[in-house]
């Protein structure tokens, strides 16, 4: 058996066969290796009950339940798994700190013939690993940063830079969330900070340190999830910001379009605006509700981009990105997907003698 570190399997990762997280249910769905697969040695409850038994009557009376549970769902994931898999299968076995959970299954699956390998930390080393990476590599990249007021299509646009081969970095995307109070995806909940956290080190790894990076700016949080602070200094310090502008009825637009399941939901919306008062008052919060549930979704949108989006907006800018205001403007006159096409053509592609030199 093969017991390769941290830096080693991560090197390699492309070379497994198959990736198996050995951990329960619950610790892989907040977050896992990528590419993994999920056998659990224990599932949640009898992951529980061994650490119960551990705490109340002491590590034997644990080990043997353990050994049960352990050598039953083994058998269970051979009977299911491996029928089709040739001598030659190289599987990457983890569990938590690369310890006894993962030592059985791969154990096993070594002594059957499998070219196998157990990490060696486990995935409290690669997520040691994940955290130092997330702290040096932003300083490799030129961003170029969408600036813009909320609604003028960064989004949008940079999924078209995106479509015309430009490199993006697609913050919101990886959080599953726009950003704002209401910006929450309707079908789909937030990844957990540590699934982010890997999601984002897998798009940061991908990127050609040596062409630009198209991403929008952003606060430090997005929804509940936090960005690394080495990424957003970088960003604030180092990176050419392009100011995209809309008019404010094509941006209205954009916005009753983005928030059409809110709109559907007034009083699901009304909830969300409550978290409001603290910052813009009652009075202007319970108006706003009054919009919503009278259907006069243009004049609520209209006043909480006047009254609320634009003006904390500009004041982020203001004070983050010191030349927001002399940056390059980037006209869109709408949000239609020619109009988005033809600001991304003219952004890219770059001249040939643009390709950048990596910071050291």
């Amino acid at each position: 058996m093969l017991n390769p570190t941290t830096a080693e399997a991560i090197a390699q990762l492309g070379q497994y066969d198959a990736i198996i997280d050995a951990r329960s249910p619950a610790e892989f769905a907040e977050d896992h290796l990528p590419g993994a697969v999920n056998w659990p040695v224990l599932d949640d409850e009898q992951r529980h009950i061994v650490g119960t038994l551990y705490v109340q009557t002491g590590p034997l009376a644990a080990r043997k339940v353990g050994a049960a549970m352990v050598a039953r769902n083994i058998a269970d994931h051979l009977d299911r798994w491996i029928a089709d898999k040739p001598r030659e299968w190289r599987p990457l076995v983890y569990c938590w700190r690369g310890g006894q959970r993962s030592g059985s299954l791969a154990t096993i699956l070594d002594q059957i013939g499998f070219r196998t390998a157990k990490l060696v930390g486990g995935y409290k080393g690669f997520r040691a690993q994940v955290r130092d990476d997330l702290g040096q590599w932003p300083r490799r990249f030129q961003f170029r940063v969408l600036a813009g007021r909320t609604g003028s299509g960064k989004t949008r646009l940079l999924h078209a830079l995106a479509a015309q081969g430009a490199q993006v970095l697609d913050l919101e995307g990886l959080a599953c969330h726009r950003g704002s109070i209401l910006g929450g995806w309707p079908t789909q909940p937030q990844p957990s900070q540590k699934r982010f956290d890997t999601l984002l080190w897998q798009a940061l790894a991908a990127l050609d340190a040596t062409q630009p990076v198209y991403v929008e700016s952003e606060s430090r949080k997005i929804g509940g999830v936090q960005l690394p602070q080495a990424l957003i200094e970088h960003m604030h310090a180092r990176a050419e910001v392009l100011r995209v502008e809309m008019p404010d009825a094509a941006r209205r637009e954009l916005l009753l379009q983005d928030y059409q399941a809110l709109v559907q939901d007034a009083e699901r919306l009304c909830q969300l605006l409550e978290g409001l008062i603290d910052l813009r008052g009652r009075a202007t919060v319970q108006r706003w509700q009054a919009q919503a549930r009278a259907g006069d979704w243009p004049a609520l949108v209209d006043a909480m981009m006047a009254e609320h989006y634009d003006p904390l907006y500009l004041r982020s800018m203001d004070r983050h990105y010191a030349g927001f205001a002399q940056a390059a403007p980037v006209p869109l006159a709408d949000g239609a997907p020619d109009t988005l096409a033809r600001a991304a053509r003219q952004l890219w592609p770059a001249p040939e003698d643009t390709r950048l030199t990596p910071d050291a």
